[in-house]
């Protein structure tokens, strides 16, 4: 009887939801990672393990799978995730979600949705991508592939026949839209996981007092190849829990605060004593078979309200079933509530629903049910039966819950988390032997690591650690890990040899799954006929990527524009580490074999440790090797490589790139520890010489303005075909004229020039590109310029009619720093907005200390 009480609820629950296409619902999957993760145009997550649906997408269909991990196979490790919003409104306590009531006397086809995208055609789900600039989907892209679709409480039509269990009401809407934006990316260190945001909006005339979300989490692991048995899908042996600290991947063994919810099948369905996957789904034989190793999870990232475990953040589980008995979930002793249904699990109506998300609880984990004693001061003891039941696996309900929140008409809230998944997380596949007596020799043999490093790789694409956002000068929270130390003599160690490691973002989001190194630090100053731009890139070099932790610096480049506009700007010098990308013989690669770059690319001397007679193998040259010869490794000669140049390999400041060292003779800082370099190390403004470049531009007019921009960009990830990321090239720029006279002359400034002098319309200024570049929509009057070159810092210019009159005065007021502080224009245009006309005028500069310089200027319109 038990069993066909399972049978049925399961198939209420996991019903195919495409028998709501007709009112607008339909399907996406993301599948440009290595997830394959099905979503509705709602805020609905997977739920179609068990048939095709209806894509939203034209000529689309989705076939069965809520999450294929790999994306091409046929394991499923979820059947749905779903939001729970409520609220008190005018002083009745309201929930909308989706819930599927499990009553006998209910049509089987009876499913509870209180979430309802619009009605057909307009259901659409917009798609974007950051892939193809030119594609109309790139414009707003965030990742390489986004997913937004909106959805309401308000639709009331037809939900009358699964009335509240607690009032026994039809559905009461609380006036809420939420839309439901999703984002994937291809990127090694981000195929793994979809980050989502719903943005919660009270769209009613109603204010929601004490608001609070919750993401409900069905997890659902097995072959779908044998899902309608229901014998390795639907065994029921899932297991699942919370993880409130996680261990960083990256610094020191610290451990970083999580909100993260997980579910696994109990033992990953070993195949003859080995966990048996495979990418794609190849079915041998009719009794193809294949393991489910790995773990989903669902972690919470931001939510309108600080998020601190049991008391802004809930996480409770069930499991759902209607008998009484079997219906559990942990629960309080002190603070219990009668849901009114016979059993302790499943919160059926808003009332129970808005209990259980405004909590404060933190469940133990399913596996430690057996665990809970009578005796227990803080939890219900459960029936043991049941224990014993769930802390082996079984159908598992997970919700994580957050708030409270007000939400006045009209206000919205964004509640940000990520769907994760989490490869190789069972280890050994006799392991399940050790429940239910032994939960923590269980746990010693499951592996969070890579669930943990994708998790937190999920949070930092949305806040990127280390990046100062907003330009308020705060980058975040970061660790010190310190790598090396001495011991002195009076038994204290003293560090030697120290890392910086930021792991918590600004606090504004970000969304960015990839990062140029940080843009250097530049200089211009005038010459004659000329531009000198100093840069120092000491940052640039040495600062790690935040998702992969290398250094992948790969070189400068240098720019030159006549206006700021970044399509203006032409690549006039650069410069590139040396280095090769490896190209691996792949005998496995599908539909032949081929040639496969499979790592980052590889300096040369590492090369030659790896592959030369020794590191100093001077005579190993890598580009000798090619796919018609290429290199055979001695150990293992089914192993085949060639290389190839990453980029351009100008590797020589000031030989092969016209890029040079200001201090070619300067120490390397990174070879010498900390406390032993000095003053002579530094420039006079503090920055590491070994590090400070220069590159001059010459030949120039000095009667013209010009833009001119240095950025840093890295060796990207071939291997996932990520382009090199430069930084932005209008970040850095800066306005500069050249000077008009030999030397610039830092004090005195007794040499202030004037030109074009005389003025003359009749020389075509504007078409020859003087004046007026970029600035097509005004008229040549508006456009015309006289300019005053090698002024002082500070001054203010006069110019004056033949007969006394003041036509204009200038106030140039610049730092001494500013490239252009000993330049400044006028537009012919006098003090009462007028264009002035042909003439003689005289011009005064006056200084700060009372020097004064005058002139003639014509003018010849």
């Amino acid at each position: 009887m038990k069993q066909l009480i399972i049978l049925v609820v399961l198939f209420v629950i996991h019903m195919p939801i495409d028998s709501f296409s007709e009112t607008g619902f339909c399907t996406v999957r993301h599948n440009v990672g290595k997830i394959g993760l099905a979503r509705y145009n709602d805020s609905f997550i997977g739920g179609n393990n068990f048939g095709e649906t209806n894509g939203c997408l034209p000529d689309s269909h989705i076939l069965a799978g809520s999450c294929l991990y790999p994306k091409n196979s046929l394991v499923t490790y979820l059947s749905y995730c779903d939001a729970w919003v409520g609220g008190v409104v005018k002083g009745d306590t309201l929930v909308s979600s989706y819930q599927f009531w499990p009553y006998f006397f209910i049509p089987i086809t009876g499913v509870q949705v209180e979430f309802h995208p619009h009605e057909y055609p307009l259901s659409h789900m917009l798609h974007r991508s950051n892939l193809d600039p030119a594609a109309k989907e790139f414009k707003g892209a965030i990742s390489e592939q986004d997913f937004i679709g909106i959805t309401t409480d308000t639709v009331t039509r037809g939900l009358n026949i699964i009335p509240d269990y607690f009032h026994f009401r039809p559905h009461q809407p609380m006036g809420l839209e939420i839309e439901s934006r999703s984002f994937a990316w291809s990127l090694g260190y981000a195929e793994d996981f979809v980050l989502f945001e719903w943005v919660i909006r009270n769209i009613g005339d109603e204010h929601i007092y004490d608001a609070y979300v919750g993401i409900e989490f069905d997890v659902a692991v097995g072959d779908l190849f044998f899902a309608n048995e229901l014998d390795r899908l639907r065994e029921n042996d899932e297991l699942g829990g919370f993880l409130s600290k996680i261990e960083s991947a990256y610094a020191c063994n610290y451990l970083d605060t999580s909100f993260i919810m997980w579910g696994a099948d109990n033992d990953g369905d070993p195949v003859q004593g080995e966990y048996v996957v495979r990418p794609t789904y190849e079915p041998a034989s009719d009794e193809y078979v294949v393991s489910c190793p790995h773990a989903s999870a669902v972690e919470l990232i931001s939510a309108p309200v600080e998020l601190i475990a049991g008391n802004t953040v809930s996480y409770n589980w069930w499991i759902d079933y209607i008998v009484p008995g079997i219906d559990f979930g942990p629960r309080h002793s002190k603070n219990f509530r009668d849901f009114h249904t016979g059993g302790l699990g499943s919160p059926w109506g808003d009332v129970n629903q808005y209990y259980v998300m405004q909590n404060g609880e933190i469940d133990y984990d399913p596996a430690y049910t057996m665990k809970i004693k009578q005796s227990d001061l803080t939890w219900m003891y459960p029936d043991q039966v049941t224990a014993f039941d769930i802390a082996n696996g079984t159908y598992l309900i997970q919700l994580l819950s957050v708030g409270p929140f007000d939400m006045q008409p009209g206000a919205e809230a964004s509640v940000v988390f990520s769907f994760v998944m989490g490869e190789n997380f069972h280890t050994k596949t006799n392991n399940a032997a050790n429940l239910p007596n032994d939960p923590d020799a269980y746990y010693d043999n499951l592996d969070f690591s890579d669930l943990a490093k994708n998790a937190m790789t999920a949070k930092w694409i949305y806040d990127n650690p280390g990046i100062d956002t907003d330009g308020d000068g705060y980058k975040g929270e970061f660790r010190i890990c310190v790598l090396d130390s001495v011991l002195e003599l009076d038994s204290n160690w003293i560090p030697t040899y120290a890392e910086t490691t930021y792991y918590k973002g600004d606090g504004i989001p970000d969304w960015k799954a990839a990062l140029p190194p940080p843009i250097p630090k530049m200089w211009v100053t005038p010459m004659f006929r000329g531009i000198n731009i100093r840069f120092n890139g000491s940052e640039s070099e040495n600062s790690k990527d935040i998702f992969t932790q290398m250094n992948d610096f790969e070189g400068f480049k240098v720019y030159l524009a006549r206006d700021d506009r970044e399509s203006s700007f032409s690549l006039i010098g650069t410069y590139d580490i040396e280095n090769y990308d490896k190209y691996v013989w792949n005998y496995q690669k599908q539909p032949d074999p081929g040639w496969d770059l499979l790592e980052f690319p590889m300096k040369l001397r590492d090369i030659r440790c790896n592959y030369a007679f020794n590191c100093n193998d001077s005579s190993f040259d890598p580009l000798r090797y090619r796919p018609s010869q290429p290199y055979v490794h001695p150990n293992y000669p089914e192993s085949l490589f060639y290389w190839e140049n990453h980029n351009w390999n100008t590797s020589e400041f000031g030989v092969t790139s016209n890029i040079k060292r200001i201090y070619p003779t300067a120490r390397d800082p990174r070879k010498i520890p900390a406390d032993s370099l000095t003053p002579n190390d530094y420039t006079a403004d503090g920055y590491l010489k070994y590090f400070d470049y220069e590159f001059t531009i010459e030949n120039l007019l000095p009667t013209v303005q010009y833009f001119v921009s240095v950025t840093a960009f890295d060796f990207g990830w071939p291997a996932s075909n990520l382009e090199p990321l430069e930084t932005s090239i209008t970040d850095n720029a800066q306005a500069v004229f050249a000077s008009v006279i030999d030397s610039v002359i830092a004090q005195d400034y007794k040499n202030v020039v004037v030109y074009p002098n005389p003025y003359r319309s009749d020389e075509g200024y504007r078409p020859r590109g003087f004046e007026g570049l970029g600035q097509d929509e005004r008229s040549n009057e508006r456009v015309r310029r006289i300019h005053f070159a090698n002024l002082p810092p500070k001054c203010k210019i006069m110019i004056y009619s033949l007969d006394g009159d003041l036509v204009r005065e200038i106030h140039h007021d610049k730092s001494p720093n500013d490239p252009t502080a000993a330049h400044e224009e006028w537009g012919l245009i006098s003090r009462n907005g007028l264009a002035v006309v042909s003439g003689l005028y005289y011009w005064v500069v006056e200084s700060d200390d009372g020097t004064v310089q005058m002139g003639k200027l014509a003018i010849i319109l």
